[in-house]
């Protein structure tokens, strides 16, 4: 294998060098998510990026986390923010998430949402989409991890998009191992 920091004999705790840059990009590549947009209102204005680091963290209470790099332009207006939408695309959103993950003044330009419960924007043929109020920011090297309580959730019949190795596919096309 190549480009490893340890021997398969090693134990992982004995492991002192740090990892090379390229693999852990490889390794990354490998891991397959979910595809979020995740939304705030900064004042009257919506604002939002594409995060793939989204997690559901328990059912009782219903809580999540969402990681966001603090040099986004979105990252300050989602610190402020009391509630955020996370929004879990569907296949039919390829033009949405594109979207998000650009930089652009208005990403919502002619995008069709609805502001939830307490005002966050709900992106229109999601997969699913919740709103959640933020209640705890712990900061980890370039990220912030936003732990929050779902306050509002809904989902749809439409197939959420998946993300691996760069590249966005059909999350109801997947092989059952069993």
């Amino acid at each position: 294998m190549t480009g490893t920091t340890r021997t398969e004999e090693a134990p992982m705790d004995t492991v002192r060098v740090k990892p090379d840059t390229d693999v852990m990009k490889q390794v990354n590549r490998r891991f397959v998510t979910g595809v979020t947009v995740v939304t705030a209102m900064d004042g009257d204005r919506p604002k939002g990026l594409a995060v793939n680091a989204f997690a559901s963290i328990s059912l009782d209470p219903p809580t999540v986390m969402v990681c966001v790099q603090r040099t986004s332009s979105t990252y300050a207006c989602l610190f402020r923010a009391t509630h955020l939408a996370i929004n879990i695309l569907s296949t039919e959103q390829l033009d949405v998430v594109k979207r998000f993950a650009a930089k652009s003044d208005d990403k919502f330009s002619g995008l069709d949402w609805e502001p939830g419960p307490f005002g966050s924007p709900l992106i229109d043929r999601s997969s699913a989409r919740m709103e959640v109020e933020i209640r705890e920011r712990l900061q980890a090297s370039t990220h912030t991890i936003f732990v929050c309580r779902v306050v509002d959730a809904a989902v749809t019949e439409r197939t959420p998009m998946i993300y691996r190795a760069g590249g966005f596919f059909d999350g109801g096309a997947l092989t059952d191992l069993s």
